[in-house]
């Protein structure tokens, strides 16, 4: 079990439950390691609370941090994007995000949603790093956006993919990846297992999204970041190959795409 290399691409570390159930951010990381998973990319979904993330994982190299503003977040502050592009060009930040559209919950701030998209689109073109996409029940604007704003130009992922191989082809097509949590591993994601077995290897992530999405057997509980194991093992199966040599794939692309030299 401990000769894997997993890469977390996508944990909240700073939103996990410290108070009943980890004792601290480093028994999260240790539970993580003991089953392979050696690096973790904690994800910012405000400007405002950028510092604490940041603060909370300051003593653990093997942690590296996004920027940016949520769309389901875009109400609970002013954007200020004058500090959003200052924190973007941090050495520990590797991406700008999770940023994008979510028109399942919130349509009603759609405008709002596609005005900050657009600025962090933006800003990540300006500092050179990939933009980390969140996208639900918008398709084309998504996509529309991306594509319009040039944003091959900075690169990026979606994560937590739910969506169609249409989707996946033209963010493909983008120079974008693809990554996966432990949606894959729920017995009603068929049409998400389609989609992924047309995925290259060589652009596929793995995350987990914690503390949201556990995977079976974890299902219905708090994710943490230990279990990408499983996301891990189920996609490996998946493509017909070695859990190790998914995790050396899966690795050597967040390398790529994050710029991370481990």
């Amino acid at each position: 079990m401990n000769n894997l290399f997993i890469i977390d691409s996508h944990c909240h570390l700073d939103s996990l439950d410290y108070e009943t159930r980890h004792k601290d951010v480093d028994e999260v990381i240790d539970n993580a390691k003991a089953r392979g998973v050696h690096h973790f990319i904690s994800i910012c979904t405000t400007v405002g609370r950028f510092e604490g993330m940041k603060q909370l994982t300051a003593h653990r190299p093997e942690v590296s941090l996004s920027c940016g503003v949520h769309p389901l977040n875009v109400e609970d502050e002013p954007f200020d994007y004058d500090r959003l592009f200052t924190y973007c060009q941090d050495p520990r930040v590797v991406a700008v995000g999770e940023t994008g559209l979510d028109y399942h919950y919130t349509p009603e701030t759609k405008a709002l949603q596609q005005s900050l998209f657009t600025q962090q689109i933006e800003i990540a073109k300006l500092v050179k790093k990939p933009l980390i996409i969140h996208t639900r029940s918008a398709r084309e604007d998504t996509m529309a956006m991306l594509e319009q704003g040039q944003a091959d130009q900075c690169g990026g992922v979606l994560h937590c993919f739910t969506e169609d191989w249409a989707m996946a082809k033209r963010a493909l097509d983008l120079g974008f990846y693809i990554s996966i949590s432990g949606i894959i591993t729920f017995r009603n994601a068929e049409e998400l297992r389609n989609v992924v077995r047309q995925v290259p290897l060589d652009r596929l992530l793995v995350e987990t999204d914690s503390p949201y999405l556990a995977p079976i057997p974890y299902r219905g509980k708090p994710n943490q970041p230990a279990y990408v194991r499983e996301v891990c093992d189920y996609l490996a199966t998946l493509k017909g190959i070695s859990s190790e040599e998914l995790a050396r794939i899966t690795t050597q692309n967040v390398q790529n795409l994050f710029k991370i030299t481990l």
